[in-house]
């Protein structure tokens, strides 16, 4: 009898997840969800310390900010499941933490308190162009070519965050270029041993491949210094008062922080759209044109984050690349995004365990998902001259200015351009003309804040 009441139990319990989530619609299973959630959270763990990190630079407490990022990702990533149901993080990006904590806060003097609230106003501006439908509009507009070589693009940007995160690759302090780092070092040797028990893994079709990289590469780790052994698993959240609810939102309406939030909104609305539809490609969410069914609900979900994150002191909330790594791991549903989202909880109770897996440790997944990506360059027409211009301009501005947000605008700017000047003005929607006034905009904030 109690048998047959746990099976009647289990039973109720698939059914629940199937009516939220539709797992097995998606060809998926919960098993494969919570694993690629799992995976998906280690894979951003260090968002952990790099937020907090970069908004402390600029004057915020930094357990307070640690707290408040973790509440971001809880809040973002349950969002994310059961409103859109997809398999994506939302949480802080580190452009806007950038922006905060280091070009506001520390190079230009404007306090933390006003900083966030730029990002407030950006957040509202997304809002309620997200309300109103036009990000969905100007998504479709997007002509098809750049939209399928988004994949190549972000995959690019994620393989060299693995490649610098392991210390593999390294900026040259002079020319900024990037340059071979040193393969011998401890961090080097951590990411190279589980970068090539992943692909081993992987090759064999070991189901949590990735995750069981970062998992072996964590542990190699504790013996040559990489993964620092915390005093204790233990330990309870900082208390966010020091950072929450200390936004100075009239203080950011003036005209000098415009460029600012200009910076704010550019940036993270093309990251997030391409984000969306590369990591939404390789899940096999969007149609032949690169297109996504109810693609407004991601952007609520993100867009809402955006405005609320602010108000507790972590700015520019968004979907996160690292949400690739769910999805090569076969993250199909919103259960992914919830998975992920008790992973990041129980990190209020077990910070410690989550600063412990090093950068090094997650590099291989990182390296893994990002060429995994590159195919999607197959799709985009390399034989129509200005369209395949287009999309090879736009995955290499991504490359040399280390932001896919750049790399999209760069690349939407770019295909304006060479149809104007290729005698092939009538293939530019006239809505496309209108954008191009906004991004040399953008060109211009960006190279004024940096």
């Amino acid at each position: 009898m109690a048998e047959t009441s746990h099976s009647k139990t289990g039973a109720e319990n698939k059914g629940l997840l199937e009516k939220l989530f539709r797992v097995r619609e998606r060809q998926s299973s919960p098993q494969i969800e919570i694993i690629a959630g799992i995976t998906s959270f280690l894979a951003a763990a260090y968002l952990l310390v790099v937020i907090p990190s970069l908004l402390s630079a600029g004057g915020m407490d930094r357990g307070a900010a640690t707290t408040a990022t973790i509440i971001v990702f809880v809040l973002g990533c349950l969002f994310m499941a059961l409103y859109a149901n997809l398999p994506f993080l939302v949480g802080p990006g580190i452009g806007g933490s950038v922006i905060v904590g280091t070009t506001l806060a520390l190079n230009e003097g404007v306090p933390w308190q006003i900083g966030v609230g730029v990002a407030f106003w950006s957040g509202l501006l997304f809002l309620a162009l997200t309300i109103l439908g036009m990000r969905e509009v100007i998504t479709r507009m997007v002509p098809a070519q750049i939209k399928l070589a988004l994949g190549a693009a972000i995959g690019l940007f994620i393989a060299v965050l693995g490649f610098r995160n392991a210390g593999l690759v390294a900026v040259n302090a002079k020319s900024q270029a990037l340059m071979l780092g040193s393969f011998t070092s401890p961090d080097a040797i951590v990411a190279l041993c589980g970068l090539f028990i992943g692909i081993g893994l992987h090759a064999r079709k070991v189901p949590g491949a990735i995750l069981w990289a970062i998992l072996t590469a964590t542990l190699i780790g504790v013996p040559l210094g990489v993964t620092k052994l915390p005093e204790s698993f233990f330990g309870l959240p900082h208390s966010m008062d020091a950072v929450a609810f200390h936004i100075d939102i009239l203080g950011a309406i003036d005209i000098v922080h415009f460029p600012y939030l200009f910076a704010f909104f550019a940036s993270e609305f093309f990251s997030t759209m391409g984000t969306t539809l590369a990591v939404g490609g390789k899940a096999g969410l969007v149609d032949e044109h690169g297109n996504m069914e109810n693609i407004n609900r991601p952007f609520i979900v993100d867009s809402t984050a955006a405005m609320l994150g602010p108000i507790i002191g972590i700015p520019a909330a968004t979907a996160l690349v690292e949400s690739a790594a769910g999805v090569e791991g076969g993250g199909r549903t919103g259960l992914t995004a919830a998975a992920a989202a008790i992973m990041f909880f129980l990190m209020l109770l077990f910070t410690p365990v989550a600063l412990m897996i090093p950068k090094a440790a997650t590099a291989p997944a990182l390296i893994l998902v990002g060429t995994s990506m590159f195919g999607a360059i197959r799709k985009v027409d390399l034989d129509n001259f200005t369209d395949g211009l287009s999309a090879l301009f736009m995955v290499l501005l991504t490359l040399i200015s280390n932001s896919f947000g750049t790399g999209i605008a760069g690349g939407l700017l770019f295909y304006v351009i060479i149809k104007l000047v290729s005698g092939q003005h009538r293939d530019v929607p006239v809505g496309m003309y209108l954008m191009t006034i906004p991004l040399a905009y953008y060109f211009y904030t960006v190279v004024g804040v940096h």
